[in-house]
């Protein structure tokens, strides 16, 4: 079977889909690869080392794609691209369908049988191909880094000839991937970190990461199993923004990670919230991919209300290209090769992984939660 990787034609986006590593691994396994001149350079990746692993290199991103069997991406594929993928074809990638539903309705038109890996459940077993994870992962890390660059104070304790420097006060929203992490890089680089999260389960897991655990007592649970968390009742919501807002007020970095069922953000901090917050204050929304969790957050944008800055960093994963395409391929990799047998990859529908990632197939939408949401609205 034939593999392609195009280069990807998103904005901003310097990641790849398939690192030369992993090119090696899969034409070991029966694959060939094809690689479109330069796909990997923003990345650090280039074409020398795909040869020298035994891919081919073309020019022709549409010839590329239509002499495919399987096309890998990063992300959703524009409509142009869609177009010139061969009917029945396979594509692997982020597709983030909820929030593309356009490129969903282009590939079941077209026939194609796409996976989402960021729809993989979250289970051991799929634990190696869960780019979501990986992704999620470096927004934590790098989100962090942002702050500290933007706060105009130390993160440290610091002894000095001046005097003692107290260490900055860091408030994580949110304790999934992205929020452990951001909790364990604020805390490596010598701050107090406080975190809170709907699902009072993960106090164990704030608490491995050198964070000090904030919740409320839930009148019913906030978890949506798979490591999600679902919305709160109307009286939860009401002492988790009282909870916020005192925390976010005595903060000097406040850190956004939550999402919805991984997809959607929550507002969870108010423009009253951040009027609270001391000037020279910041806030990262990391979120912002999905919505954004500050009201007054612009996704892709800073701004600065009242002394307080507001970064809203969208795609961070991208700013990291590197070690972004390496951990993506990675995971990539892994699903081909968890399913591939007498060298080609075999659909198998009965398996709980491609279960929860396959988006369309035959012509129709398979994925429930994107099949609802294509649901004409009454």
């Amino acid at each position: 079977m034939r593999i392609a990787v195009p280069r990807e034609t998103a904005p901003g986006e310097r990641r790849v889909a398939l690192v030369p590593e992993s090119c090696k691994k899969l034409i070991q396994a029966g694959y060939e690869i094809v690689i479109e001149s330069g796909a990997g350079e923003s990345a650090a990746f280039p074409d020398a080392e795909y040869s020298a692993a035994g891919a081919l290199i073309e020019r022709d991103a549409a010839a590329i794609v239509a002499g495919a069997d399987i096309v890998l991406g990063v992300g959703a594929p524009a409509a142009d691209e869609i177009g010139a993928m061969r009917e029945g074809a396979m594509l692997l990638g982020s597709l983030m369908p909820l929030r593309n539903l356009d490129s969903v309705r282009a590939l079941a038109a077209r026939r194609i049988t796409a996976f989402s890996t960021d729809a993989i459940p979250r289970t051991t077993r799929a634990q190696s191909m869960d780019t979501l994870s990986s992704m999620a992962n470096i927004a934590g890390y790098k989100g962090v880094l942002l702050a500290a660059v933007e706060l105009g104070k130390y993160f440290p304790m610091l002894m000095t000839a001046a005097g003692m420097v107290r260490p900055a006060k860091v408030f994580v929203i949110g304790a999934g991937v992205a929020g452990l992490q951001a909790i364990a890089t604020a805390k490596r680089l010598g701050a107090n970190v406080v975190a809170t999260d709907v699902r009072p389960e993960v106090k164990e897991q704030i608490e491995s990461v050198g964070g000090k655990y904030a919740g409320i007592e839930l009148a019913e649970s906030a978890a949506a199993g798979g490591g999600y968390a679902k919305e709160l009742s109307a009286d939860d919501k009401r002492r988790q923004a009282e909870l916020l807002a005192q925390e976010c007020a005595q903060s000097d970095v406040v850190v956004t990670t939550a999402l919805i069922g991984g997809v959607f953000a929550p507002r969870l901090i108010t423009a009253e919230t951040v009027s609270s917050m001391r000037p020279g204050s910041v806030i990262v929304d990391l979120a912002a991919d999905g919505g954004g969790n500050c009201e007054l957050a612009r996704p892709g944008q800073t701004v600065v209300v009242n002394g307080v800055t507001i970064l809203a960093p969208t795609n961070l994963a991208a700013t990291m290209p590197y070690h972004a395409s390496l951990l993506f391929s990675r995971n990539l990799t892994a699903f081909l090769l968890a399913f591939t047998k007498e060298k080609a990859f075999q659909l198998d529908p009965g398996d709980e992984i491609q279960q929860g990632a396959l988006v369309t197939t035959g012509g129709g939408v398979v994925h429930a939660r994107t099949r609802e949401a294509l649901k004409p609205q009454s």
